[in-house]
């Protein structure tokens, strides 16, 4: 089952992205699928089509052989320009960028089509766009997330929620095998690919570190605590939270700035992107250890959260709202159009629509409000509010 392909969404978008621009960034965290995403999309008829001669090209800048091709890389790729080339971990050889808008002014000139590049990355929007800025206004940039529910049949819900949306970990035969394949990802990240980025950083301390957020999963930020707990300072715990956010392991989401006469919050949440990696974390092997734990309610929380965000459209800014008093909205969605969305979360099949939500949602006033629960009926609740699984409110959310 292993060596399954799943269809993903990100797809079209990709080649939307390659029709107008001539290089596009692909990012996520390792093991996410973006080669195969970019290997499949490489052979695919729409590629060819783009590059009539000869289909993709594939170099992975962590292989000394594919390497030692880019010591000359101006010289070397010149000569593929019949190619779609794929450069895989590009942040690994972020003087490339150069080379590249050379190329590609050049190729500009001739009249050359777009789509000349595909850039894979496990580094962040941000950092790669430091490196990358000589490719200003050439480059466009995409995030390719775990499985998503809408990528599986509905019956996976819980198994994707589970054993989190990493490929291999979803697909694994049994969920121990799940369970290890997760815990081999944690240490790599540990062991190999955080020192490979340059940050000296104990293992054991960033662990434990990514263990202090899972247990906290959702919660507010809070530096001062986090730093006692390791017996650090507050900007040493920073710099590890940075350093997540940047390998697109953490989310922080921000609070809502509304124009209300209330305290409200101004810590962001933190959340641990991918469900699967909350629970191996936190020794919850499968579903059972999961749902007699204290963190199910978070852990879905940040499940959902993550889920309708892959949905949403572009430019659309995400957010949560809160009080000093407690009452609050788990996610708000600021749409294209100036539409503002509502969303409160609850695992339950039967959840209520309790006092502080309806507070929160006169505050703010969105244009629509749901509650999404673990389940797949959809029906009104009164005062505005409707009923939604989780699946159906992504599909809505993506158009």
């Amino acid at each position: 089952m292993i060596g399954h392909t799943i269809p993903r969404l990100l797809s079209k978008r990709l080649e939307e992205r390659l029709g107008l621009f001539p290089a596009v960034a692909l990012l996520g965290p390792r093991q996410v699928g973006k080669t195969t995403l970019a290997q499949v999309f490489a052979e695919t008829d729409k590629a060819r089509e783009r590059h009539p001669v000869k289909k993709g090209l594939y170099l992975d800048l962590e292989n000394p052989v594919d390497r030692e091709k880019l010591a000359d890389a101006w010289g070397y790729l010149v000569t593929k320009r019949d190619h779609l080339v794929v450069l895989d971990e590009i942040h690994r050889a972020p003087h490339l960028f150069q080379t590249l808008r050379g190329i590609i002014d050049e190729r500009i000139r001739g009249g050359e089509p777009v789509g000349q590049f595909l850039l894979l990355g496990s580094a962040s929007m941000d950092l790669l766009r430091q490196s990358g800025e000589s490719l200003a206004g050439r480059i466009a940039y995409l995030e390719l997330g775990p499985l998503d529910i809408r990528e599986l049949a509905r019956r996976d819900l819980m198994r994707l929620w589970i054993r989190g949306g990493f490929p291999r970990s979803f697909l694994a035969p049994t969920d121990a095998d799940s369970a290890i394949w997760r815990e081999s990802f944690i240490r790599t990240y540990l062991e190999r690919d955080i020192p490979a980025l340059g940050p000296r950083i104990p293992a054991d301390t960033l662990r434990r570190f990514w263990t202090m957020l899972a247990h906290s999963q959702g919660g507010l930020w809070n530096a001062a605590a986090l730093a006692r707990s390791l017996a650090v300072d507050g900007k040493t715990v920073a710099r590890y939270v940075d350093l997540l956010v940047d390998l697109l392991l953490v989310r922080r989401l921000p609070p809502f700035h509304a124009n209300v006469r209330k305290r409200l919050a101004k810590s962001p949440k933190v959340y641990v992107r991918d469900s699967g990696i909350v629970h191996t974390l936190l020794r919850l092997d499968d579903s059972e250890g999961v749902l007699g734990h204290p963190i199910a309610g978070a852990s879905w929380e940040g499940f959902v959260v993550e889920t309708l965000l892959r949905a949403a459209p572009d430019r659309a800014r995400a957010s949560f709202y809160r009080t000093a008093s407690g009452v609050e909205i788990d996610l708000i969605l600021e749409l294209p159009g100036a539409r503002v969305w509502a969303i409160e979360i609850k695992r339950g099949l039967a959840p209520t629509v309790e006092k502080g939500f309806r507070v929160a949602l006169d505050d703010v006033k969105p244009d629509r409000a749901f509650l999404v629960h673990g389940g797949d009926d959809r029906y009104p609740k009164g005062g505005g509010v409707e009923a939604i699984g989780l699946r159906e409110l992504a599909e809505e959310l993506a158009g």
